[in-house]
């Protein structure tokens, strides 16, 4: 397969990921807003930190005394001028899928170009409230989930649906690690009492924001701690959408492409992270930190990818 076309295949999933979680993104932490108590604030700057626009934000919006619900609502869903956008996203996965049709089931087009009308017809409308904003959000994801139903369904296992699924799945965990981060941008009550009731309904939104309530009730305990919801959406090995889950996921894709000796060390390397990390009585900052060293190594692993099947020609013709 030529580096361009396993490119292409790898953002393609990735594009569309980023779109779906964004989606959860924001309802998560409106999910989070309607069920905070009196006396708890959002802070809406630190949400573009969590997700890491804050610069791509600054650049284009100088005031920053601007960083409000609204504002930074429109940049996650339709701003051009944010690549990770909503709209950027699935405008970038629909290019890419153009570009390798040849290799993808015939109706994938079709279903990501329907997406892309949906949300370009659809991101002004995300805008009038959050119930509007709500329904829309939840379209993206369900016609989402309905593409990679098509591709689980119809798709041969070779190396092209290998490259989609290593980029969904380096996606996915980098995005749930966001996720669970959005907890760090609220400001808690000084009661305890509210601060406790308000720790329970933020984690119970994250829950609810990955589809993983059900599951948590059911795997782990029916009632929502901090430090055993933060476990399971890290460490649990077979929820779908836990970071250790998706490496593991990431593992197998790189087992049937060839040379993937080094992408896989890092891969190794993250996973032995995770897996060591106490988790037990948290604080927020340190679990900040802890999110952001498992983004990094993400990083670490999506460079090894791109080093050995996406640039090596690049390299080759350099040297």
């Amino acid at each position: 397969m030529l580096s361009r076309v396993a490119e292409n295949l790898y953002w393609l999933g990735r594009y569309l990921e980023r779109a779906e979680n964004t989606a959860r993104f924001i309802n998560s932490t409106t999910q989070v807003l309607l069920d905070l108590p009196r006396d708890a604030s959002f802070g809406w700057d630190v949400l573009l930190k969590v997700a890491g626009l804050d610069q791509v934000y600054a650049e284009h919006h100088p005031n920053m005394t601007q960083a409000d619900e609204d504002s930074i609502v429109s940049f996650l869903i339709e701003d051009p001028h944010n690549p990770s956008s909503i709209l950027s996203g699935i405008h970038n996965a629909r290019e890419n899928a153009r570009t390798v049709r040849e290799v993808l089931p015939m109706e994938l087009w079709e279903r990501i170009n329907s997406l892309y009308l949906y949300i370009r017809d659809n991101a002004a409308r995300a805008q009038a409230g959050r119930g509007p904003r709500n329904e829309v959000l939840r379209g993206v994801i369900g016609r989402r989930e309905s593409i990679i139903g098509l591709l689980t369904g119809s798709m041969s296992r070779d190396v092209a649906y290998q490259f989609i699924k290593l980029g969904r799945n380096i996606e996915r965990a980098d995005m749930t690690t966001r996720i669970i981060d959005v907890n760090s941008a609220v400001r808690l009550p000084r009661d305890p009492a509210l601060a406790a009731v308000a720790i329970e309904r933020m984690w119970m939104s994250t829950l609810n924001a990955l589809s993983a309530y059900q599951m948590y009730r059911r795997h782990v305990s029916v009632h929502v701690r901090a430090n055993e919801v933060v476990n399971y959406l890290l460490k649990n090995g077979h929820f779908p959408r836990t970071v250790l889950h998706c490496l593991g996921e990431i593992e197998g894709c790189l087992s049937v492409l060839p040379d993937h000796m080094v992408a896989m060390k890092k891969v190794r390397q993250a996973w032995r992270r995770v897996d060591a990390m106490q988790l037990d009585n948290l604080k927020p900052t340190v679990l900040h930190e802890y999110l952001d060293q498992v983004q990094t190594d993400l990083g670490d692993v999506h460079a090894a990818l791109a080093g050995k099947y996406f640039h090596l020609h690049h390299q080759t013709a350099e040297q």
